[in-house]
C-alpha cells in the first residue's frame, strides 16, 4: 500500500503538467474548433525561457514562473494574431497545416540555438518530507501546488467572470457574438494567451521535475497531453484535466509493474478502447445544431 501510495503521488505530479497543457488545447479548440498543434512547442519554449533567464538573471523560481508564463502568453497572442486569424474562414487543413508550420519553426529555431540538450538548474531546495512511510519533496508538492492552483483560478475565470461568458459565448455561437457587442478577436487573442501561458508554466514545472531540456521534448510531452484533453473530451475544461490526470496515473502505474516500454503502449490502447465506447471522450458532448 505504501508503494502505491508513493505512486499515486508521481502520478498526480506527472498528471498535474499534463493537465496545464491539456487546457490549452481544449481552451483553443473550444472557441475555434481548430487544434492548436504548436501548443506543444510553446509548453518546450517554457522551459527554455525558464532556462534562459536563469541563465541572465538568477531568480526566484515564484519571478521566473511569472515571467515566463508572460512570455508564452505573448507568443501565444502573436501565434492567434498571425497563423490563426487570417484562416478562420480558410479550409480547416490550412489551419492545420499553418499549426504544425509554427510549430517545427518554433521546434527548429530552438533547436538551431541549442542544439543538445540542457540540465535545468535547480530553483527550489531539495527538501523532502516523510508522512506514515511515504516520501514528498517540496518539488512534488509545489508542482502540485501550483498547478492545481492555475487549474482553480481558470475554472473561476471561465464560469465566474464576464469574460468567461463572453469565452463561452463565442464557443456556442461565434457568429452571433459580435452582434452582441462581444469583442470576438479580442476574447479569442486572450484565449490564446492563457492557453500559452499555462503551456509556460508546464514547461518550467516539467524542466524542474525532469531537469534535462531538449528541443524535441514539445513533440513527446505535447502529443501525450493532446491525448489527455481527447481522453476527457476535447473542449471540456474538466475533462482535459480528468484526462490528464487518467494519463499520467496509467503511465506511472504502468512503469511501476511493467517494462518501461510498455509505457506509450498501453497509454495510447487506452486511448482507443474510450474513444470506442465514449467517441466524445469521457465528458465531451455531442456538438448540437439546429435543422
Amino acid at each position: 500500500m505504501k508503494y502505491l501510495a508513493q505512486q499515486a503521488i508521481n502520478a498526480l505530479q506527472l498528471g498535474s503538467i499534463y493537465a496545464l497543457i491539456a487546457l490549452g488545447y481544449s481552451m483553443v479548440y473550444g472557441v475555434l474548433t481548430m487544434i492548436n498543434f504548436a501548443h506543444g512547442d510553446v509548453f518546450m519554449l517554457g522551459a527554455f525561457f525558464c532556462l534562459l533567464l536563469i541563465a541572465l538573471v538568477p531568480v526566484p523560481f515564484w519571478l521566473a514562473l511569472i515571467v515566463v508564463m508572460a512570455a508564452t502568453a505573448l507568443l501565444g497572442s502573436l501565434i492567434e494574431r498571425f497563423a490563426y486569424r487570417p484562416l478562420r474562414t480558410a479550409p480547416r487543413v490550412s489551419a492545420i497545416i499553418t499549426a504544425l508550420g509554427c510549430g517545427l519553426v518554433i521546434q527548429n529555431t530552438t533547436l538551431g540555438i541549442s542544439p543538445y540538450a540542457r540540465p535545468m538548474p535547480r530553483l527550489l531546495e531539495n527538501a523532502t518530507y516523510q508522512f506514515g512511510g511515504i516520501t514528498i519533496t517540496m518539488l512534488q508538492i509545489v508542482i502540485i501546488g501550483v498547478s492545481l492552483g492555475l487549474m482553480l483560478a481558470l475554472d473561476f475565470l471561465i464560469r465566474k467572470t464576464s469574460f468567461g461568458m463572453a469565452m463561452r459565448a463565442i464557443a456556442s455561437d461565434r457568429a452571433m457574438v459580435p452582434l452582441l457587442g462581444i469583442p470576438a478577436n479580442e476574447i479569442i487573442a486572450i484565449t490564446f494567451a492563457i492557453g500559452a501561458a499555462l503551456g509556460g508554466a508546464a514547461g518550467l514545472l516539467y524542466g524542474m521535475a525532469y531537469p534535462v531540456v531538449s528541443a524535441s521534448m514539445g513533440i513527446t510531452v505535447g502529443w501525450k497531453a493532446f491525448v489527455a484533453a481527447v481522453i476527457g473530451g476535447i473542449g471540456n475544461m474538466r475533462g482535459a484535466v480528468l484526462g490528464a490526470f487518467i494519463l499520467g496515473s496509467v503511465e506511472v502505474m504502468t512503469v511501476a509493474v511493467l517494462p518501461s516500454t510498455y509505457r506509450d503502449l498501453i497509454s495510447y490502447s487506452l486511448l482507443l478502447l474510450i474513444l470506442v465506447f465514449k467517441p466524445y471522450g469521457l465528458l465531451g458532448k455531442p456538438a448540437l445544431h439546429k435543422a
